[in-house]
């Protein structure tokens, strides 16, 4: 599962939109890398972003800051539409090998993933989260449940009026991290939020953090 592992040889690509190196391993298994997919990634316990570094076959390179363990099962959501299972087998340095419940096509999964990101109402990937956070207005600031976050975005609940187009600062939990939003949409009590910066991709890595 280490780059290390590779041959000398390379072979760079674009499919559909993506650049890739193919290599052939020693198993004779042709091994995809991306370095520009985020997945969101389900524990037991937790959900985040965390960074693809390759693909094949049969498993890929994950690369986080927080904390894996080797013989974890993970859900690995590369969009909304396509989950991978797989089950850690080594661990170190902010990455980790996964090795996939059963075999795909790898090149087969990437084209798909670059026709939905082409598509029209694509999303980026979205946390579940159950937090309060604040909304600081113009005069006044008031407390917001939200529901899920992106790195260019956030779902709320609210039980005041915010009309699409406000302009607001989102201060998330702790009361560290602000970033300014646009309210994108508004209907009854719930809304959504636009980030004018979005989130640095660590900043999710671990949503425990925001609910803490």
């Amino acid at each position: 599962m280490e780059s290390s592992s590779y041959p000398d040889t390379a072979d760079t690509q674009r499919i559909d939109g993506i650049d890739v190196v193919a290599k052939n391993n020693r198993r004779g298994s042709e091994r995809y890398r991306t370095v520009c997919r985020i997945a969101r990634v389900q524990r037991v316990d937790d959900v985040g972003l965390w960074r693809v570094r390759n693909i094949s076959n049969d498993g890929l390179m994950l690369a986080a800051d927080i904390k894996a363990t080797v013989g974890e099962t993970l859900d690995i959501s590369l969009s909304e539409t396509t989950t991978l299972r797989g089950t850690i087998i080594w661990a170190e340095r902010g990455r980790c090998g996964v090795a996939f419940d059963g075999p795909i096509d790898a090149a087969v999964v990437l084209r798909r993933l670059a026709d939905e990101q082409r598509g029209e109402g694509y999303r980026a990937l979205r946390l579940p989260v159950e937090a309060k956070a604040i909304i600081a207005l113009r005069n006044d600031s008031r407390p917001i449940d939200l529901i899920d976050i992106s790195q260019h975005g956030a779902g709320f609940r609210y039980d005041g009026v915010l009309d699409p187009g406000t302009e607001v600062e989102l201060v998330l939990p702790g009361g560290e991290l602000r970033r300014r939003a646009l309210v994108r949409w508004s209907r009854g009590q719930r809304g959504g939020l636009w980030f004018t910066q979005q989130l640095d991709r660590a900043t999710l890595e671990s949503i425990a953090i925001l609910r803490q």
